[in-house]
């Protein structure tokens, strides 16, 4: 018996059908993966599997059955008696699924006590230990903000483990991870397979693919395109959607520059901390016309920095000396939350214009051209932010940031939580705004790939220090630091 059987299951959602006859079956002990770009219907699928569609959605399947339970027709009271039980949820957003009130060993308790199983401390102490949370004593007393992103999703998993449920669905759980957490993230979720658990794991990563699954099942516009092994859709996938898939998420390294730009700005042993010290010493210099990346894992200074050279904050020591005075402009990771709700793109857009002194008469045609020239149809200007998809979301933000005429651009993770063609087309359009422009840009990621297809130059930074720097060619081809080959290692 399959501890997932999903036969023709179909969702639809105000009358149009997102899910469309999808059938797959996952065994004790497998790691299934579900690969698509956002839209594809992947994450509804998932929720399926855990009684967690949206209200207005209506779903039917021809056989919907986890560990031998039909919950094709169940009741949410009903649904309750299996979450945590037989099926549970490791999600992308740690700090919004764990109760930022509630201590981390609460967290993991619940589950526990809502099914009558053992739920002292001892017991928690075990499930932390269980998903390698260093110092679990201590942990289980920290609240969700003062674990680091990894530590964060270590206590997600031990909170989802805890009632031993025979299958673990785990949405873009490592979507947001640095490189090495990620990669221990996915050896936690492979080790979880392997005691015998049924995994769904969702995913626009085909390298995290790659690591973890079986078997994958690629989706498109609600429907599987493909399903085979992991080394046969890795390796030669049928479906020209999968191809491309893979296609976009192997990033080209950006080739070496033939000349190199002038300094444009000179970091002399800056440094800056909050509560402990967050960059330290840094010293480096920005080129004119280049692209300088910025890589590390979470809490490694690398956002601290951008933010240092865009003005919003100010070094305690040291000093950041522009050769001439330059207009930058930051944009942000998450659009969405950059983005006024209550307003409509092209207010935004006006209101950026006017900041930057353009005349009200001429506000809305520049708006109109800004829109075009990062690639967003015109028509979107009357949508508010969450009408529109992550990569037009991304590419507003952009439009907003060159409102200001720019001469350099800072990018504090901007195709992170993109899947692999939009972030292509991203990265894409940042490549001709830099050519056309002649643009400097400074380009903050977790992911070595985009790093090597964006970047000339690139800083290495670890706990606050730049431990390594030169042009990104020679650094990636040979790291000279321990944590530069680290790294390294986590992202092949």
């Amino acid at each position: 018996m399959s501890a997932v059987d999903v036969q023709g299951l179909r969702i639809e959602i105000a009358g149009r059908t997102l899910v469309d006859d999808v059938s797959f079956q996952v065994a004790a002990g497998e790691c299934l993966a579900i690969v698509g770009e956002s839209g594809a219907g992947k994450s509804l699928t998932a929720r399926a599997l855990l009684g967690l569609l949206p209200e207005r959605a209506r779903m039917t399947a021809t056989r919907l059955r986890l560990e031998g339970h039909d919950v094709t027709t169940r009741s949410e009271r009903g649904w309750r008696a299996l979450r945590g039980r037989t099926v549970a949820l490791v999600s992308q957003d740690a700090l919004s699924a764990l109760d930022p009130l509630r201590r981390i060993g609460r967290e993991v308790a619940e589950p526990l006590e809502i099914h009558g199983l053992r739920a002292d401390g001892a017991r928690v102490i075990e499930l932390l230990e269980s998903v390698s949370m260093p110092d679990p004593e201590h942990r289980m007393r920290n609240r969700p903000h003062e674990l680091s992103g990894g530590l964060r999703q270590r206590a997600l998993i031990a909170s989802a483990i805890a009632a031993d449920p025979a299958v673990i669905v785990a949405d873009e759980a490592t979507t947001a991870l640095d490189a090495t957490v990620q990669a221990r993230i996915l050896e936690l979720l492979r080790g979880i397979a392997d005691s015998g658990r049924a995994v769904v794991f969702i995913s626009h990563d085909f390298a995290a693919v790659r690591r973890v699954a079986d078997r994958v099942i690629v989706m498109r516009a609600g429907r599987i395109v493909e399903l085979g092994s992991a080394d046969e859709v890795m390796r030669s996938p049928r479906s020209d959607h999968a191809r491309e898939l893979l296609a976009a998420s192997t990033l080209a390294p950006r080739p070496p520059e033939l000349s190199s730009g002038a300094p444009l700005l000179r970091a002399v042993d800056v440094s800056k901390s909050f509560d402990r010290p967050a960059v330290v010493g840094a010293a480096f210099t920005l080129r004119s016309g280049s692209t300088l990346g910025v890589v590390g894992e979470s809490g490694s200074g690398k956002t601290t920095l951008a933010r240092m050279i865009v003005g919003v904050q100010h070094p305690d020591s040291g000093s950041l000396q522009w050769v001439s005075p330059q207009r930058v402009q930051l944009v942000h990771q998450n659009p969405l939350g950059a983005f006024d709700p209550r307003w409509t793109i092209g207010r935004s857009l006006r209101e950026a214009l006017q900041a930057a002194g353009v005349p009200r008469a001429s506000r809305e045609a520049r708006a109109v051209e800004l829109l075009d020239e990062v690639g967003v149809d015109r028509a979107l200007s009357r949508r508010r932010p969450h009408e529109l998809s992550g990569g037009q979301r991304q590419r507003a933000a952009i439009a907003r940031a060159l409102a200001a005429d720019p001469q350099v651009l800072v990018l504090d993770e901007p195709v992170s939580a993109l899947d692999p063609t939009v972030r292509q087309r991203v990265l894409d359009l940042l490549g001709r705004l830099q050519r056309e422009r002649a643009l400097t840009m400074v380009f903050v990621s977790h992911d070595l790939a985009v790093i090597a297809a964006v970047s000339d130059d690139v800083l290495v930074m670890q706990d606050g220090v730049i431990v390594e720097q030169g042009a990104v060619a020679d650094v990636f081809a040979d790291p000279r630091h321990p944590f530069t080959r680290e790294l390294l290692a986590a992202g092949r």
